[in-house]
């Protein structure tokens, strides 16, 4: 496997040093930005996205609310069976970090002795961004954006391969995809019962809003009385 890290023609090592290079031309204040942001930043910003999209949904209070809070939960679910499945496949690969094997990059970030590929940073905001996508398209594409812009900087900061990075967004890609049916078989009934319970049910829906009710809590029996009224005016 040590061929992964070999250099000479290799397109994965000229792209690399074609990406940190940015670094190198950029100004002090503006790698700093930039390693805040590829270690904490991008994955918190999808964090968030994943909170607004619940409360959005837990608001609207539609039909599937329940099923879309389910995803929303599978997000998070995804990515740390990610990074675990992640673990095998880096004790095999066994890549070392880019920095080790080639001279004259900018590191941004020191301390780095784990291996490379695969990168747990684009497996984790990858899986996140697709299972928050699977729960609600237009955030999920903004969080794509995001995971991407993310595994572009793992390389700027030159901590990463781009093919360390392409390895995690397809792990986290996959995970979050194959495992999604039987993920949401499992969860929906459970939400379904959280949503029903009525201490904590607002997790789900927001109270006041009723299934197909968006105009907010129906008193019981109104609807049967307001019919019958109408029945006797006829």
């Amino acid at each position: 496997m040590a061929g992964l890290a070999e250099s000479g023609s290799n397109p994965d090592v000229d792209l690399l040093y074609d990406i940190n290079g940015l670094a190198k031309d950029a100004p002090g204040w503006f790698d700093r930005v930039m390693e805040f942001v590829g270690e904490y930043g991008l994955l918190l910003a999808i964090v968030l996205l994943v909170v607004w999209c619940w409360w959005t949904v837990r608001r609207r209070g539609d039909e599937d609310a329940a099923s879309s809070v389910a995803a929303l939960v599978w997000a998070p679910l995804a990515a740390g069976i990610a990074v675990l499945v992640n673990v095998p496949i880096r004790g095999f690969v066994e890549r070392p970090r880019p920095f080790l094997d080639h001279q004259g990059l900018e590191v941004l970030v020191s301390g780095k002795t784990d291996y490379s590929f695969v990168s747990d940073h684009a497996t984790i905001v990858m899986a996140m961004a697709v299972g928050l996508f699977v729960a609600h398209r237009k955030f999920g594409l903004v969080a794509l954006v995001l995971a991407v812009f993310g595994g572009f900087i793992r390389v700027y900061m030159g901590v990463h391969y781009p093919t360390d990075v392409v390895g995690g967004f397809a792990l986290g890609t996959a995970v979050a995809l194959l495992l999604s049916p039987v993920a949401m078989a499992l969860l929906t009934p459970v939400v379904r019962a959280v949503e029903r319970s009525a201490r904590v049910g607002w997790l789900v829906r927001a109270r006041g809003r009723g299934a197909g009710d968006g105009e907010g809590a129906m008193i019981p029996g109104a609807r049967r009385e307001q019919a019958s009224e109408r029945d006797l005016a006829a």
